[in-house]
């Protein structure tokens, strides 16, 4: 896929891919098999029809493959720029084989782009109204999901927003130059016109509780508040200026545009060097970000290139933007001055022994090999535990040790009737898509909850098989 100089991009904040062209997606939409047992439907979280958008594309009907999209997915111009499809739908496809898989990702995002670029927005038509009330708390890819879904079925739906702009992670997680914003907040007025109501700057839990909602009218609730907590090193000098969890890093950036200062109020973190501790694609976020804004950007991992979580086109475009890897390091302490700033991170080498509980190679101090890198600005990159706004302030619903939210796995009915749950506080931090999953499942069993009182487990596939033949 097309994409901006590295060189130049290093220097913005304008999105790297710039997507298919028309001719390019045509000819990419042939090379699919149209597989009888389509093994990318069953890699896909929400069960998309992907042989039949795709042949969409082939037969040049491009905003119809948008609506045939829109049938499972919510957001499928985000998607089709953050999710793994890698490791999910392309992994499951035939050609992959022998040769590159068909590039389902970049075929979904031609296609919502195509859509949003002529307007063209296909509006269902609604079932009559149940007069069930649904509350969203939280406006991440679950909850957004889980409106979509409930407004088609004629709900009631309102989604409470702590920040003053919905999308929660699309939002302050992810960079401008991976996610446009203006991408987000199109595929948010679709709901908007779905009927779905969004409150902002309303933090449930301290405005209202999970149980004052219910008591003033609402039939369910779901909980989708995301894992907002940042993991931090636990090493001396973490509370010194100029040390910032990615999570504070990226929201100014992203949420709060700090990068379009003075046009937005919010002045970024001007730094001369930035080291992001960490791996994974939040590592990769504020790394990249930290380039743009004019940094030296160093990225300090404790494990090899090839144990890094990060998506490998993540790691390219890092690398590519003069991002510096060093591997293979873990960091002991930031070191600060008499005013109390960072003026260096001490790391120690490491080298890999057994593998641990993750499968990966356990990383091993190497005595001696202590060393200082000058830097001005600490970012820790650790991951993050789930918001303990929720669990606080509603006392009977159960949490894991871990803080996440206890759900049935198939239903995400959590032990408080009539709330369900679903994404990050679900699960801890994970992908997007894998949170759009989770909320299309909570959305089948809150519409069986407001209209029967109860929910059922799902059948398994081998019982249906085996009561069809009955």
């Amino acid at each position: 896929m097309p994409e901006q100089d590295p060189q130049r991009r290093r220097h913005n904040f304008e999105e790297v891919p710039y997507g298919y062209t028309e001719e390019l997606a045509l000819l990419e939409a042939r090379r699919c098999l149209k597989c009888k047992k389509p093994g990318c439907v069953q890699g896909c979280p929400v069960n998309i029809d992907i042989p039949g958008f795709i042949k969409l594309i082939e037969e040049g009907k491009f905003i119809e493959a948008a609506w045939k999209l829109k049938e499972q997915n919510t957001l499928p111009a985000v998607t089709g720029r953050v999710c793994p499809q890698e490791v999910q739908c392309e992994s499951k496809c035939i050609l992959g084989k022998k040769g590159e898989p068909c590039a389902i990702g970049r075929l979904e995002r031609f296609a919502a782009d195509y859509a949003i670029k002529k307007g063209a927005i296909n509006v269902p038509r609604l079932p009559p109204a149940t007069g069930k009330k649904i509350a969203i708390i939280g406006s991440g890819p679950s909850g957004l999901t889980v409106a979509g879904d409930l407004a088609k079925l004629g709900h009631s739906v309102t989604i409470f927003e702590a920040f003053h702009v919905t999308g929660g992670v699309l939002m302050y997680g992810i960079p401008e130059f991976r996610l446009p914003k203006h991408i987000v907040q199109f595929e948010i007025n679709y709901l908007r016109k779905l009927g779905v109501e969004i409150l902002t700057d309303y933090v449930v839990g301290k405005a209202k509780t999970v149980d004052e909602l219910l008591c003033g009218g609402y039939d369910a609730a779901f909980v989708g508040t995301g894992a907002g907590l940042p993991i931090f090193l636990g090493i001396p000098g973490e509370n010194l200026i100029g040390c910032y969890s990615a999570n504070e890093y990226l929201t100014r950036n992203n949420l709060m545009k700090a990068y379009l200062f003075p046009e937005f109020a919010t002045a970024p973190i001007r730094s001369k060097c930035v080291v992001t501790v960490g791996g994974g694609n939040v590592a990769m976020d504020s790394a990249r970000t930290a380039q743009r804004l004019g940094a030296r950007s160093i990225i300090v991992y404790r494990r090899s290139r090839d144990e890094m979580p990060a998506r490998a086109e993540e790691i390219h475009h890092a690398e590519q933007e003069g991002v510096e890897l060093m591997l293979l390091t873990n960091p002991l302490r930031v070191i600060g001055d008499k005013n109390g700033r960072v003026v260096g991170l001490e790391c120690i080498k490491m080298k890999l022994g057994e593998p641990d509980a993750s499968g990966r190679r356990k990383p091993v101090p190497l005595p001696g090999s202590e060393f200082v890198v000058e830097c001005d600005t600490v970012v820790p990159s650790l991951g993050n535990r789930s918001n303990p706004l929720i669990p606080m302030t509603t006392p009977d619903i159960k949490t894991s040790r871990w803080g996440t939210l206890i759900c049935d796995p198939d239903t995400l009915e959590t032990s408080k009737k009539g709330v369900f749950a679903g994404g990050d506080i679900v699960t801890g931090a994970a992908t997007v898509i894998s949170a759009m999953g989770q909320g299309k499942i909570a959305a089948r069993s809150i519409h069986e909850y407001v209209t029967t009182g109860k929910v059922s487990k799902p059948v398994a596939k081998t019982e249906t098989a085996e009561n069809d033949k009955k």
